[in-house]
Parts: C-alpha cells; structure tokens; sequence
C-alpha cells in the first residue's frame, strides 16, 4: 500500500529522538526516506532498550520503513556520495533533513550551491547552533520544579523526552511546508529548528511564560493533581492506581453520578465551593478527593473500570509497559495502528504505524527498520546510477557497505 507521500524523496543524516522521528513520521506516510551512518553505525545505533541478541529496540523504533545506506562519512569519497544523494535531481528529490552540524561537506552554502531548490531543515540544540539534548533543555522550561509530590524540594525530570517529541514532529513539518514553497516558488529553504526553541514556545503556548511575566510565580509541586481544574489518582482495593479527572462539567457530572455521592459534593458546595466550573474543583481538590477516595478503596481495578465504563468518566489505569501490553486493547491488533512484524534477528512484536489515517489515500502498514546497510547497493544503483563495477569499487575500498 503507498501512501500519501508517495514519490517524495528524503535523505536523513540523523541520530537520537529528534530528526529520526522526524523522518520516520514521513515514511511512515509513504515517503521514501534514506538514512545514511557511518560504516558500522552512528551514534545512537546501539542505545538502549536491547533486545536480547544486543540489537537496539530503540534504532529499530526509530527508523521504521525508511531505506539504510552505510558510507564512510570519514572519507572524501564517502562525502561526495552522501552530498549527491542529497542534491540528486528530481522534482519530488533534494529534501534533507538532519541534526548534524552543518559544516564540511552538509555546509548548506555548498549543498545549495549544486542544487539551489534543496529544502532543508537542520535541528540544532540551540539557536546559535551550541549543543542541548532534551534532558538538559528540560531543566530549563522550569516544569521540572512545579513537577512531583508536595514538599519535595528537589526537581523531578520527565522519563518521556518530550520536547524532542515535539522537535521531531515539527522538523517533519517544516520540511513539507519548504517542500510546499518550492512548489509554488521554485525555491529552495534552510530551515533552521532549535529544540531549545520548540520547548520554550511549548511552554509560552500552555500560558506559563505569560503566568510568569505577569507575576504568578511557579505553582508548587501538587502531587498529581491536576493544575487548574479537578485530577488526582485514587489506589483500588486490589492496589491498583487511577487517575481521574473532572475536567469539564460533564466528566464531574458523571463522576458524581457512577459514584453516587451527590449528597456529599452538595454538602462542599453549601460550604461555599464551586464545583461546576474548573477552577473550584480545582480550589476544592483536597475535599474532592477525601469524599472520593474511600470509594476507590472499597473496590477492586475490575469493579472500578466496569462502573465507568460507557459513562461518561474520564479515568485511566496506571500501568507498567507489560500491564499496557496484556491489558489494553488499544496497543494489540485489534488497533489497526498496530501489527506483528518481524524483526531480523530479533523476532516478531508489536509495531505501530502512523497514526495518522487517510481513508481515501490509505496509510501504508507499520514496516520494521532497515539493517544498517541494508539498501546500500539499491541506493547506490537506483538514485546514483552506479554500475555494479563501481559500486564493487566502493565496497572492496570501504567507502561503502551493506548489511552484515
């Protein structure tokens, strides 16, 4: 099944979360995405989680349905090969995206110089080019020290790198959006993408830069309550967590309703709480949470989820990532984001496709992560026009290499 990006050509020279997400979003849409590395892997070729033969189950995440070629970066030769893949003509051609310095041969004044309509977008730490990763971005949006339970004083960082997240589906953004210039103009773009930049507009998008400027100050840690409006988590009888949230007026209302404890949230509000707007429950979450709590631990996880179910209730069961997987329907084939496929030597899991969907184009399957190399020759042939003597050359000089 081809997807929606059908025909459009990428070339990523990437690593870590950022610019591979960014490219693999686009595969996964159909577009043909090449990733080059270095003979034997980049940087982020081994990182972990492994599976159990050593593979990197994150590589393998990461760059779902694109094609690998392996070139010695090191090399003059092996430059030159990656410069023209890059710059290699073609209408729906010349579109690069990476996290790599732009200097030598990614230079873009020598990159646009052989093909001036090239779209490309370069993820640096900071604006001016200086190094940051998502963890020491992170300590600096100040969320890290409004996160975590009342009265710690330490800061609490997130295990889910969100800003490269973001990073990496707006890198994917960015380059459809040159590509849709060059279409009506004809010209080229070097986009420039900091993750600083995309964490600190995250941050001024959800008001706290505005909350701080006009002199708020930082709310301290609450725990997991919700900021703003009504959530906190509950524990089950059987010891399970679950966290529910009363954010508009209908969740609250069938919350009061499945729990039946109207009597008990009228006699809050005679004391003079609101609990029909947001920002009472969210004054009242302490009291809120004394009525609520003892019906959460008179039942267990399965009696709690069967009450809410078709109700109306905005709640979710806290869960390790092997309780996800045995216990939500949502990540198994019964979602058609996912499918088994297998992985070379690692065997056959769960993979996600886009979960973007497009009825009337399709949305290609999830396809599993080349092997480093596995598409060198291809590559090398289809787009450069190589002959299998040159490319024999290439190989038996190491400047290239396919797939162990």
């Amino acid at each position: 099944m081809t997807g929606v990006l059908d025909g459009l050509r990428i070339v990523e020279g990437s690593a870590f979360i950022a610019a591979p997400l960014g490219g693999m979003t686009l595969a996964q849409l159909g577009a043909d995405v090449i990733r080059f590395d270095q003979i034997g892997g980049g940087l982020d070729y081994g990182r972990w989680p492994l599976a159990p033969d050593g593979q990197s189950l994150f590589w393998a995440g990461m760059n779902k349905g694109k094609r690998s070629i392996q070139l010695d970066l090191r090399s003059r030769e092996g430059q030159e090969l990656a410069a023209a893949l890059v710059t290699a003509p073609g209408e729906d051609a010349g579109l690069f995206l990476t996290n790599f310095p732009p200097r030598g041969w990614m230079d873009p004044s020598r990159l646009t110089a052989a093909r001036p309509d090239l779209v490309m977008v370069v993820i640096s730490g900071n604006a001016d080019g200086s190094s940051e990763v998502d963890y020491t971005v992170n300590p600096a949006t100040g969320f890290p020290l409004a996160t975590g339970p009342r009265g710690l004083n330490e800061p609490v960082n997130s295990l889910l790198p969100a800003w490269d997240i973001a990073c990496g589906n707006l890198a994917a953004v960015g380059l459809l959006a040159g590509e849709r210039k060059r279409r009506r103009t004809g010209e080229g773009s070097v986009i420039p993408l900091a993750l600083s930049d995309v964490a600190f507009a995250m941050t001024g998008h959800m008001g706290r830069i505005a909350q701080a400027h006009l002199g708020q100050g930082t709310p301290a840690k609450d725990g997991n309550y919700l900021y703003g409006a009504y959530g906190n988590d509950f524990a089950t009888r059987d010891g399970r967590r679950v966290m529910v949230v009363g954010l508009t007026a209908r969740q609250w209302s069938a919350l009061v309703e499945v729990t039946a404890l109207a009597s008990s949230f009228e006699a809050l509000t005679a004391e003079g709480h609101d609990l029909m707007t947001e920002g009472g429950r969210y004054v009242a979450r302490e009291a809120i949470t004394a009525v609520l709590a003892p019906w959460f631990a008179a039942r267990d996880l399965v009696d709690v989820e069967a009450a809410f179910a078709g109700t109306g209730v905005a709640a979710g069961v806290y869960r390790t990532f092997e309780q996800m997987l045995d216990e939500d329907d949502r990540v198994s084939t019964e979602n058609r984001l996912f499918q088994g496929v297998n992985h070379p030597g690692v065997g056959a899991y769960l993979m996600p496709g886009s979960p973007l969907r497009f009825p009337d184009a399709g949305t290609p399957p999830p396809s599993r992560a080349p092997l480093l190399g596995e598409h060198t020759d291809e590559i090398l042939a289809g787009i450069l026009g190589l002959d299998a003597a040159a490319i024999g050359r290439l190989h038996d000089a190491g400047v290239v290499a396919g797939a162990a």
